[in-house]
């Protein structure tokens, strides 16, 4: 199930009734983890094919995993100097705390010390944001990005990555888009820092940096149901992004993107 497909059947209020402090969060939980939608006393519940029990578990699982692996980057980057590595990876030291990057991740203001991840504030809800990052940090930086874009099939060993890159981020996206006015997803964009891309042949083109260093240019396709074409959105990365992220972090930092985009969107102009 398709956690837009649950979104949808929310008042999109964010009112934290169902203890997730976003609907998207819910949506999320319910599509893929067999969250109980009951939790939500708004969701329309007419039709609505829940994940089955098991998945749960399998959740909890990978959960488990991925924390483990978080307290391994950890590991792996606590001997390394942040004020030498700054730099390369665009990021900037706490004026007021020792070995502490303050940066940007999808608009989102974050604090990352060896030990510790906050975002706005709060602690990650997934820790799939905790690897990336701690990733991007693991990386040491590189040569700014250079301006020359390729799509994910370019990239080494990316093949089954592809349809993973289609199935949570571009054709989410396409979907959420469908009909709308260029300029609404160019606002959206703006809201992550996005820049337009005027020269672009598609209905809406954009930048976003989703980390300092880590631009994903955003092509959307309205639907043209006279010909015969549905809506599809492209997502391209700068040639050298393998530099600062490996193919896993990189699918889900585009995955996260559209996390953000479906997020704000109730708020667009």
């Amino acid at each position: 199930m398709n956690p837009l497909d649950v979104l949808k059947r929310t008042p999109k209020s964010n009112c934290g009734q169902c203890g997730y402090p976003a609907c998207l969060a819910f949506a999320a939980n319910v599509a893929r983890s067999g969250e109980d939608p009951r939790k939500c006393p708004y969701l329309n519940l007419d039709g609505l094919t829940l994940a089955p029990q098991e998945s749960a578990s399998l959740d909890k699982m990978g959960e488990k995993h991925d924390l483990e692996l978080v307290r391994h980057l950890q590991a792996k980057i606590r001997d390394l100097d942040f004020s030498a590595i700054a730099a390369p990876l665009g990021l900037s030291l706490a004026p007021d705390a020792q070995d502490v990057f303050v940066f940007s991740y999808l608009g989102q203001n974050v604090f990352l010390s060896k030990s510790q991840i906050l975002i706005n504030g709060e602690e990650p809800e997934d820790p799939r944001d905790q690897i990336l990052l701690y990733n991007y940090v693991h990386s040491g930086g590189a040569a700014p990005p250079c301006g020359i874009w390729t799509g994910l099939e370019s990239l080494p060993n990316s093949i089954s990555k592809i349809k993973t890159l289609a199935t949570y981020c571009e054709n989410r996206l396409a979907q959420l888009f469908t009909g709308q006015a260029d300029q609404t997803i160019l606002a959206l964009c703006a809201r992550l820092g996005g820049t337009p891309v005027p020269e672009a042949s598609a209905s809406a083109a954009a930048i976003i940096p989703v980390l300092p260093r880590l631009p994903q240019q955003l092509l959307f396709w309205d639907e043209e149901p006279e010909d015969g074409f549905a809506a599809r959105v492209k997502i391209l990365f700068d040639k050298n992004v393998l530099d600062y992220l490996d193919l896993e972090s990189l699918v889900f930092s585009s995955e996260r993107m559209a996390d953000r985009l479906m997020l704000l969107f109730p708020q667009a102009p």
